[in-house]
């Protein structure tokens, strides 16, 4: 099986995933095909049992692996060093191409990455010149819109929803995920052009992912800023930059995957929130809504990049 490269941890998997950059060097995770048996007895084990109605549920083992189920969908085991993750489709799952590789690569990588001591942010990310931007912002604050953005200008996607950085040399590496981007149809239309092509990301609705192929990074880099978007309805775009303590804040509030709570995970959130706002300029981002704005938004954080 070839090793593939993603978020900076190099991935061995018996399933399919999205064309990424080879990499060289032992696995850091495998991710393998489990059994219908195999997970059966995952599930007896189990206290109080799975709730069939509920859409995902999350589970720690006495052995500390981690069950993970979105109904109608797959189930995931992944072990409590994020070394291996156990994955299968649950019978007569919905027949949707990318929802696997999307749930993958997504939440349920975020659960290995925590486990071997890295620290995912909720970003969307683009590389600008020679270093990497991103936008932090609740659910429904137009990270991935605005990132769509970036793209349709000519600059390349970095990463969209997980955000990984490692240390460089007292810099910070942005590492780059899966090319592609989760919109929903029309922002997408409006952005990328009507010729995009989505799939759905679940059988409820929402959310298509749209492939970017070649207008993704291939590799990590250098963090030079990061925005907390603030839409508003009115004009102009201003952008501030915060304080060292207000940065921090910001940061703790848009870590990604809240399931894992132990006293060492939020030691190493606080600690990553401290380093970054020691290192990065964060700036909030203030911007009307709407996408005949963008392109005015899209150049104002450029000339802010550059100044």
């Amino acid at each position: 099986m070839p090793t593939a490269e993603l978020y900076g941890l190099r991935l061995r998997s018996a399933l399919p995933l999205p064309r990424t950059r080879h990499a060289a060097g032992p696995a850091d995770v495998e991710i393998v095909r489990g059994g219908a048996a195999q997970f059966s007895a995952v599930r007896r084990a189990l206290r109080p049992p799975l709730r069939s109605a509920r859409w995902f549920e999350h589970r720690v083992l006495a052995d500390g692996r981690r069950y993970l189920r979105w109904a109608g969908l797959f189930e995931f085991l992944v072990a409590a060093d994020g070394r291996c993750i156990v994955a299968r489709r649950l019978p007569r799952a919905a027949p949707i191409p990318r929802a696997f590789e999307t749930y993958l690569l997504g939440q349920v990588l975020s659960f290995a990455l925590i486990a071997r001591g890295l620290e995912p942010l909720h970003a969307t990310a683009v590389v600008v010149g020679a270093g990497a931007i991103g936008f932090l912002g609740d659910c429904g604050r137009g990270k991935s819109t605005l990132g769509a953005a970036f793209v349709s200008a000519g600059h390349r996607l970095l990463t969209d929803d997980l955000l990984v950085l490692r240390d460089d040399d007292g810099a910070l590496l942005a590492a780059a995920g899966p090319a592609r981007l989760k919109l929903f149809r029309g922002p997408a239309r409006r952005v990328l052009g009507r010729g995009v092509r989505g799939t759905p990301m679940n059988d409820r609705g929402g959310k298509l992912v749209f492939p970017l192929g070649a207008r993704g990074a291939r590799g990590p880099a250098p963090l030079r800023a990061l925005y907390v978007l603030r839409p508003r309805h009115g004009h102009g775009v201003m952008i501030r930059a915060l304080s060292a303590r207000r940065a921090f804040v910001e940061l703790t509030r848009n870590t990604f995957n809240a399931c894992v709570l132990d006293a060492p995970r939020l030691a190493r959130q606080f600690d990553l929130a401290a380093r970054v706002a020691a290192a990065v300029p964060v700036k909030t981002l203030t911007y009307p809504r709407g996408f005949d704005r963008l392109a005015a938004v899209r150049a104002a954080i450029e000339a802010d990049v550059s100044s």
